[in-house]
């Protein structure tokens, strides 16, 4: 079986990391090249050069756009609650940072309690 070459809009992954940020925007949906062309915050300035020295970062920054130039870092992207440890994969180009870690959770309900209906004082308490 052969491994297909990861691609986006028919660059691979070097061609993108070559690429000035100017041109790679071009490539983006709409959303996020508005968002770049407008340049990028403190926060996600200060994020981009923690990446460049060192891996495994923490950051509360999740509008942060992924770009070729994070792509293989390890990022703990805070869920409102925890830090979620996330591996930048080539698939994650142009989705923000907060797309990738979910802040809500589903909930599972189970019976109800006692007292709840006139029917659950026949369920059984554990």
């Amino acid at each position: 079986m052969v491994k297909k070459e990861f691609t986006y809009r028919g660059k691979t992954l070097e061609e993108l990391q070559k690429m000035e940020l100017k041109d790679f925007m071009l490539l983006l949906p709409a959303r996020e090249r508005r968002s770049l062309k407008r340049g990028m915050t403190e926060q996600e300035k200060i994020l981009m050069a923690e990446l460049e020295k060192k891996d495994n970062v923490k950051t509360h920054c999740r509008d942060l756009i992924v770009l070729p130039q994070i792509v293989g870092k390890k990022i703990r992207i805070h869920s409102g609650k925890s830090f979620e440890m996330i591996q930048i994969e080539p698939e994650m180009l142009g989705l923000r940072l907060g797309d990738l870690v979910l802040t809500r959770r589903s909930v599972a309900h189970s019976s109800p309690g006692v007292g709840a209906t006139k029917s659950s004082s026949n369920v059984s308490v554990k």
